[in-house]
């Protein structure tokens, strides 16, 4: 036996149980990983509230390092003792060990310990992705960045001043405000003090941004629509405020012909060969120093609830993680 979070009803984070489970050997397609960090991110809160629906009973955790215990047929790309990591589905991170789908498995180089793994993943292919591939920054311009002293954020800040990225960074007190600029955010602006639309008007001199990235969703969506250049970009890629309302495509047109996407990681890692070659590119924007992960809190897998009431508190900077 072995210990692991469960839910079985969707609700707040006392919905969470730290119980004894049964992890079996591997079928064809699977390994069995023995965890030894697993990572926190919104999206387990999305589905521990049940606005991502799953069958349940179900665990929740997109992502976590360990060890290969024990593969299935038809595994070639792993073997019991690689040292792996992960982002992806089905939710389950949240355990001592577990049996999963082996094909989101990259193996970790030796030079990123297992916490750091365990804390990149999810938040670093989200950054990788949204600034190489749904909207590529060449270098030069100036972006808006949304939630800059988060997870996502911090990563952000530092990815972008590597890329010569001017970015603007929205954050929700003065203490946030002085982390992401350490991280190499350009602009911070806080949002319980200052309109940020009209900040950002004021920084670019009136002309907007060519791209927003949107982790917020309901709260700022209009608002990151008003600081974007004609024919810009809106990438709104979560929803930490709740949902986005329905709007008519006049919005877009009105403004400029602006543009909107909303993308998903694991569209993005679908493929074995996009994610190996995001997760190299990742992996070496850690090794050479450019990008550091942040682990600011660290749980004990039991204390899962309360790292989830942090997280909604808007409490916690950077990465957090999970110990088993």
């Amino acid at each position: 036996m072995t210990k692991a979070i469960r839910m079985s009803a969707a609700g707040g984070p006392e919905v969470m149980e730290y119980v004894d489970v049964e992890v079996g050997e591997p079928g064809p397609g699977e390994a069995r990983v023995r965890q030894a960090a697993c990572g926190l991110n919104y999206i387990d809160v999305y589905f521990r509230t049940g606005a991502y629906p799953q069958p349940l009973p179900a665990g929740l955790g997109m992502e976590g390092a360990g060890t290969v215990e024990a593969v299935g047929a038809g595994v070639t790309h792993v073997k019991p003792g690689d040292r792996v990591a992960y982002a992806g589905r089905p939710p389950g991170a949240y355990a001592q060990a577990r049996v999963m789908p082996a094909a989101v498995l990259v193996k970790l180089p030796d030079e990123i310990d297992f916490e750091t793994a365990a804390a990149m993943m999810l938040q670093g292919l989200t950054v990788q992705y949204l600034f190489r591939r749904t909207f590529p920054l060449r270098g030069g311009e100036t972006i808006l960045f949304h939630a800059a002293a988060g997870g996502v954020g911090l990563i952000a800040c530092q990815w972008a001043r590597a890329l010569g990225v001017t970015m603007i960074g929205t954050v929700g007190s003065d203490e946030k405000a002085e982390l992401a600029k350490a991280h190499g955010c350009a602009h911070t602006i806080n949002y319980n003090k200052e309109n940020f639309v009209e900040r950002v008007k004021e920084i670019t001199g009136g002309k907007g941004v060519p791209v927003v990235y949107d982790s917020i969703g309901k709260d700022t969506f209009i608002g990151s629509l008003d600081c974007l250049a004609p024919l810009g970009m809106m990438v709104s890629f979560g929803a930490a405020s709740g949902p986005v309302p329905p709007f008519s495509l006049n919005e877009l047109a009105s403004r400029g012909s602006l543009f909107i996407t909303r993308p998903s990681l694991f569209n993005y890692i679908a493929k074995r060969e996009d994610l190996d070659a995001m997760a190299a590119d990742l992996f070496s924007m850690v090794i050479s120093g450019k990008v550091k992960i942040d682990i600011n809190q660290r749980y004990a897998l039991q204390d899962a609830a309360q790292a989830h009431r942090d997280l909604e508190a808007r409490k916690t900077t950077g990465s957090t993680i999970l110990i088993p």
